[in-house]
């Protein structure tokens, strides 16, 4: 059957009030029953809400090809919300041999930088520190390793003016950036720069308000089984029913859980732990520390400042065998190992007491059958038709999500049969950005279909970098009382964000807006300070959706 394909992005949304971009739970029921009602098959059904499986949506969305995303939990509910939150170039696989993955992990954080998201992205200067527990030989390769990873940049394109040079600095420069580091032996140190997202799920959420934007039908809450080459039975978990969803190709892009659809992957999940720091006991850094392992070239802690006055400190790389949680959990020793080794660099050495909270995300490796360490497991993707006719997109990186989409929609419209224009999403540029057609940035008063009046705020420059070119419109389009007012003393988040978050990001409740939207949630102690009105403020913003 002929279809008409999407060149650009559609001026309103099938069966959704508002922005085309908005995902919110009036577009969510109106879509599953418009989905209950389809008589044809959808052509691409995505399975995972992560940075992979948003990153497919999109791709297939933006070839004009029809597209259902479902999500079991919440956008970014996996391993994609517990990341270092780097754009890597690519130096640590650098470090063990594996150029292809370095290259193209400098080439991938080119485009985000440069024409996909330069507004949840920025450039990180990172300090490897000359102190007395920095070998020579670490210093040494260090410095050659940076200057390797600028060979990188180079290939890639990136402008120095967007990731500098790396360069030799004094001491005076290095308490400077990072005020915190051991005095005594102190010798200065190398400066490299890296890519840094404002945060990892709301790169997330944007990539699926894009591909929203350009068509695609995105489900959260909806669980999949009987999975095959033909489609999937989706169940609503608040609730409304479960239906049969007939597709001309499905994509598993359920990262560690990717097992759970199909018998015949064998994934080696490796957990990677951080800890979160007030960035005051670190005297603020302006710059992130490096600080090898013991005895290593190639394998470092980094403390990473980070928006909302905090530092994560991270990470490790630990075998998780078993069933795969939910949410893990770090492990004790991981947190002992992480703080001393940081330690050998303060001044002042970190404790227990200076952790204000600790999270760990699981790795989606492929089982190599090798008996190493899972940090010798490439992180090469991995994409392959299985005997049941699914297209499995597995392995690979935050960093390289874009790649490892294009890579499966390819394998997807030629298993499929699909008419296939070629990968549009190298020059696209997601909402808020500035290039973007899809943004709500001058949508006007009542964009989110909820006829709220612009109040003329002038958004502060922490709303600005979450939001870039929609900042304004966060403020301008909330109905809620003191828009611009802090949802709680000392927490850098607005009642604004709250709102937007349940009417243009997905948001179903307040565990969505405080765990993924603003990720207070990542100090339980903010998290109990802000939930009473940030529960609130979800309630009447779900109500006026009603």
């Amino acid at each position: 059957m002929a279809r008409t394909r999407r060149t650009s992005p559609p001026l309103t949304a099938a069966a959704a009030p508002g922005h085309p971009s908005a995902l919110n739970a009036t577009r969510r029921s109106h879509e599953l029953d418009a989905l209950a009602a389809r008589t044809e098959p959808v052509d691409v059904l995505v399975i995972g809400g992560g940075v992979t499986g948003a990153g497919v949506a999109l791709d297939a969305a933006s070839r004009g090809l029809s597209v259902v995303l479902a999500e079991a939990h919440d956008l970014a509910f996996g391993t994609s919300r517990w990341s270092s939150k780097l754009v890597h170039g690519g130096l640590r696989y650098l470090a063990t041999g594996d150029v292809a993955v370095a290259r193209e992990s400098a080439d991938e954080r080119h485009l985000l930088m440069t024409r996909i998201a330069p507004h949840l992205v920025r450039s990180l200067p990172q300090l490897l520190p000359f102190v007395p527990g920095v070998s020579a030989k670490q210093r040494v390769f260090g410095g050659l390793g940076m200057g390797l990873g600028d060979g990188l940049r180079m290939l890639a394109r990136t402008p120095a003016q967007v990731l500098a040079h790396p360069r030799r600095i004094g001491r005076d420069e290095a308490l400077r950036l990072a005020p915190a580091l051991r005095r005594e032996g102190l010798r200065g140190g190398v400066l490299a720069h890296d890519g840094q997202l404002v945060d990892d799920a709301r790169l997330v959420v944007a990539l699926a308000r894009t591909a929203a934007a350009y068509g695609a039908t995105v489900l959260t809450r909806v669980r999949v089984s009987d999975a095959d080459g033909s489609g999937a039975t989706l169940t609503d978990a608040l609730g409304g029913g479960t239906l049969r969803v007939h597709a001309r190709v499905v994509v598993n892009a359920a990262g560690v859980w990717a097992g759970e659809l199909d018998p015949g992957i064998r994934m080696r999940p490796s957990r990677g732990t951080h800890l979160v720091l007030d960035a005051a006991a670190l005297g603020n850094p302006t710059a992130a520390l490096t600080v090898p392992h013991p005895g290593s070239i190639s394998r470092f802690v980094f403390a990473l400042p980070q928006q909302l006055g905090r530092v994560v400190v991270g990470l490790t790389d630990e075998d998780a065998p078993g069933p795969v949680p939910d949410v893990p959990q770090p492990g004790d020793d991981e947190i002992d190992f992480l703080l001393q080794t940081l330690s050998t660099a303060l001044d002042r050495p970190l404790g227990r007491g200076d952790v204000l909270g600790a999270f760990a995300g699981l790795r989606p490796l492929i089982d190599t059958g090798g008996d190493g360490s899972t940090a010798d497991i490439s992180r090469r993707h991995h994409v392959a038709v299985a005997e049941s006719g699914l297209v499995n997109v597995l392995g690979g990186k935050l960093t390289t999500y874009r790649a490892m989409a294009r890579d499966a929609v390819d394998l997807a419209c030629l298993h499929a049969g699909l008419d296939d224009p070629g990968c549009r999403t190298a020059s696209l540029p997601l909402v808020g950005a500035a290039a973007s057609s899809v943004a709500f940035a001058g949508a006007g008063a009542g964009a989110a279909g909820t006829g709220a009046k612009p109040v003329g705020h002038e958004p502060p420059a922490s709303l600005t970098a979450r939001f870039g070119a929609e900042a304004s419109s966060v403020l301008d389009l909330a109905s809620c009382t003191d828009p611009a007012a802090q949802i709680a003393e000392g927490i850098d988040v607005t009642r604004a964000e709250i709102e937007f978050a349940v009417r243009a990001e997905g948001a179903l409740d307040v565990d969505d807006v405080l765990d993924r939207r603003t990720r207070i949630g990542l100090v339980p102690a903010d998290r109990e300070r802000a939930h009473d009105a940030a529960a609130d403020l979800v309630a009447e913003s779900l109500a006026r959706l009603a």
